[in-house]
């Protein structure tokens, strides 16, 4: 019979070198569309996509400890937060600091940073704040892991409220430069997908997920159970705290509500009905569902679709994505992208 095309082995070799680009190519590429068409849009509009795009990396950090390892963890906001607050204080503009968060310590309060120093200060508070509790805390699985992380976001979210010499407490932390538009939103997520895509395909992530199909047999062959959990969970803490920054820089002010239980269930939906276990899902979870929320968001205060007027109750778009969830959880519990990749077309890999 006559081959037509390269040899097998030819082929395969060369789907495994075309996998990894796809794999981040396409997160990449419908970030950087929904980057483009937020520029193309109202100012009015314009917040849903940056919403958007801070959501995916809010979401892709979290994944990177959640999908790699399984173990649930509700504490992952508690970084965003940490990093957000850090971000808000050390921009907010020296002349206004001094007049409006007179009870900071004075090397807060006297000092001042840039927009893309920010960044970097909440990754590495974040990323130091995760590997603190992490040590103690990767020991757990299952239940007894998700009631300690969710200790860490209560604890964490009562010393933001309640401790004026850090932030300015139970009020609005304000006055923070909006710096995050769509070149930003877009870099941003970009990098924390490029981080997340390095790290799974990385010895230490194939390690992680080594410990998530069978912790037993992992711990045989000398994977360190504890080591690989604890890796993950401080880069996951320091990519949620530089997406924290991004957040705070994206709304221009942020109370300690904001960083909390609704955040924390929102986060975890997208990432649930993305795909738990893919990056390509957190990507394709976190746009999906924060175009839903923003829409049903809207809806609550009334708006117009095919000539109907659509007005939910007050509170209605968490109770209808708390539904979505239990129907994916119940009708197709590996998420939308089923838990996979990306990855070429089966014609296209027998070509």
């Amino acid at each position: 019979p006559v081959q037509l095309g390269p040899p097998r082995g030819r082929r395969t070799r060369m789907t495994r070198r075309l996998d990894p680009l796809v794999q981040l190519g396409g997160p990449v590429l419908l970030v950087v569309a929904v980057g483009l068409v937020s520029t193309t849009v109202s100012a009015a509009n314009e917040v849903y996509f940056l919403n958007a795009l801070v959501s995916v990396a809010i979401v892709v950090a979290i994944y990177v400890f959640v999908g790699n390892s399984g173990v649930l963890s509700f504490g992952q906001i508690a970084f965003v937060a940490v990093g957000a607050f850090a971000a808000g204080v050390m921009t907010v503009p020296l002349e206004s600091k001094k007049g409006v968060l007179t009870t900071l310590f004075p090397l807060l309060r006297d000092h001042s940073i840039g927009n893309v120093p920010s960044l970097l200060l909440a990754a590495g508070l974040g990323g130091l704040f995760a590997f603190v509790v992490g040590l103690p805390l990767m020991r757990l699985s299952g239940l007894a892991a998700g009631i300690a992380t969710f200790a860490v976001l209560e604890i964490t979210h009562n010393v933001l409220q309640q401790w004026t010499k850090i932030g300015p407490g139970a009020t609005t932390l304000s006055l923070v430069p909006e710096s995050t538009g769509p070149l930003q939103g877009t870099l941003g997520a970009i990098v924390v997908i490029a981080i997340a895509f390095g790290y799974q395909r990385s010895r230490l992530g194939r390690k992680l997920r080594a410990t998530r199909e069978d912790p037993q047999a992992a711990s045989g062959v000398g994977i360190g159970v504890h080591l690989q959990r604890l890796w993950a969970f401080t880069l996951s803490g320091a990519l949620a705290g530089f997406a924290g920054a991004l957040l705070v820089h994206q709304l221009g002010s942020i109370t300690t509500e904001q960083v909390y239980l609704e955040l924390t269930f929102l986060t975890l939906a997208m990432l649930v009905i993305g795909g738990l276990t893919s990056l390509w899902g957190a990507v394709v979870g976190a746009l999906a569902v924060s175009g839903l929320d923003s829409f049903l968001s809207q809806a609550e205060q009334g708006v117009h679709v095919l000539g109907f007027k659509l007005d939910l109750p007050s509170g209605a778009h968490l109770a209808v994505l708390a539904a979505i969830m239990a129907l994916v959880l119940i009708l197709r519990p590996s998420g939308i992208t089923g838990g996979r990749e990306l990855r070429l077309p089966r014609a296209w890999r027998r070509s």
